[in-house]
């Protein structure tokens, strides 16, 4: 009786900082995601695992990712100085409209595309409604450090930078 009661405390106890783990979505999802490059062959963050990155999610028909893409560009530059990579990553299906958008706006980093299951991925990254732009801040042991929804100023790309470059 006494093992039993043992046994029902420990779970107990346990249980709790389970859910908060279930919470709180690993770096596993976000580096195993089914993602494609420009030329539609399939690709994965896994290559820049180490490296400080901010992680833009963004679609073509959105207002404000287009605002906030010209900021992401100009700082690129000096993100890379403080050796810190940058990816964005567009919510489409489209090869061809998402190499001419980035062309468009001179982006400069690496583009990605989710073409499956977009919202879902949102959402399991901490962004329960999957709205964009959605930004996030991963340091060099892939651990998701800060997330961002809505458009990121200058200011906030700067901030950015230097936060997960230390």
């Amino acid at each position: 009786m006494m093992m039993n009661l043992r046994a029902f405390l420990i779970a107990l106890f346990l249980l709790p900082s389970c859910a908060f783990a279930q919470q709180q979505p690993g770096p596993e999802i976000l580096f195993g995601a089914p993602l494609a490059d420009l030329a539609g062959q399939p690709a994965a963050l896994a290559r820049f695992r180490g490296q400080p990155l901010i992680i833009n999610f963004w679609a073509r028909w959105c207002g404000p990712c287009q605002t906030e893409i010209p900021d992401i560009v100009a700082e690129y530059a000096r993100a890379q100085s403080a050796g810190v990579q940058v990816v964005g990553i567009a919510l489409d299906d489209k090869p061809d409209a998402v190499r001419d958008f980035a062309k468009a706006y001179d982006i400069g980093y690496p583009v990605l595309l989710l073409k499956d299951n977009g919202p879902d991925l949102l959402k399991q990254l901490g962004n329960p409604k999957a709205g964009l732009p959605y930004t996030l801040l991963v340091n060099r042991k892939g651990e998701i450090v800060e997330r961002k929804l809505g458009a990121m100023s200058r200011a906030d790309v700067v901030s950015a930078v230097d936060a997960v470059s230390k």
